[in-house]
């Protein structure tokens, strides 16, 4: 939408014209930005969903990873680009000069001041948990977007079922969150262990980390999906992105449901 468009529609309110319940419609469902190289950007999907755009990286060229956040950045937006590999991740942060890539997690970011270097927060609204150490580029993607999108994040890494001591003195501040993203390979196990000791919900992603008969994360993923313990979701396999979403809109109609902010972090 362009300024004058959407300048017209607030003078129409402002006239009495048009009530603001029709013009939130008009501004939230206005189609898409034309791009370079075959994209058609969905500029309104924050109005509509609570979620705005952000640019999937595996499958587009380096002209269109540039397109797509050029379009996005107008008037200075963030826009972060998921799974993008470093060779063009990099080549972003050389187009885009604010912007940073981020190796581990996979993602460029601009127009947003994130800091994703250790130590991280062991405390938030939402807490990521990872299983394993190899499982930290899903949980480190997870929380990314999770700061994106402007929840308080925070990140407990490498507190698998292998040595589950190391969850213990994590305990208090998985019962102080809000959301729970449990981030776990191999066999799967861990979303169910929190679940069984916490009262919060827990978002379960599965990795594909892991030997042969975890098939890439397919055994994680139905483990999860098979869990005794009530209370969890599961998403896609590696979808750290999808987790974090998902907790934006948990947190958003808790909020207009409450009328208020919860009380945790």
């Amino acid at each position: 939408m362009l300024k004058n468009e959407l300048l017209d529609i607030l003078n129409k309110v402002s006239s009495g014209l048009v009530p603001p319940e029709e013009a939130l419609k008009a501004i939230a469902h206005q189609p898409f930005l034309e791009a370079a190289c075959g994209l058609n950007l969905d500029t309104h999907r924050g109005l509509r969903t609570g979620v705005s755009e952000v640019v999937f990286g595996p499958g587009k060229s380096l002209e269109q990873l540039c397109s797509a956040v050029e379009a996005l950045s107008r008037d200075k937006a963030p826009v972060m680009v998921t799974k993008v590999e470093k060779e063009s991740g990099l080549a972003l942060e050389a187009r885009f000069p604010g912007g940073k890539y981020w190796d581990t997690p996979k993602v460029f970011i601009l127009n947003k001041d994130i800091d994703l270097f250790p130590p991280w927060p062991v405390q938030g609204r939402v807490l990521i948990v990872s299983a394993g150490g190899a499982d930290l580029p899903v949980a480190m993607e997870a929380l990314a977007t999770a700061l994106f999108f402007n929840l308080s994040a925070g990140l407990v890494s490498d507190v698998g079922v292998a040595g589950l001591h190391r969850l213990f003195p994590h305990l208090e501040n998985l019962s102080r969150a809000g959301i729970i993203i449990v981030v776990a390979g191999m066999e799967g196990a861990l979303p169910s262990v929190i679940a069984g000791l916490c009262d919060k919900p827990v978002i379960g992603v599965p990795t594909s980390v892991g030997y042969g008969t975890s098939f890439n994360g397919v055994t994680p993923l139905l483990a999860m999906l098979s869990s005794c313990a009530p209370g969890i979701s599961v998403v896609n396999i590696d979808n750290g992105f999808g987790a974090a979403c998902f907790a934006v809109k948990m947190t958003g109609g808790l909020k207009d449901f409450a009328g208020s902010e919860d009380k945790t972090y």
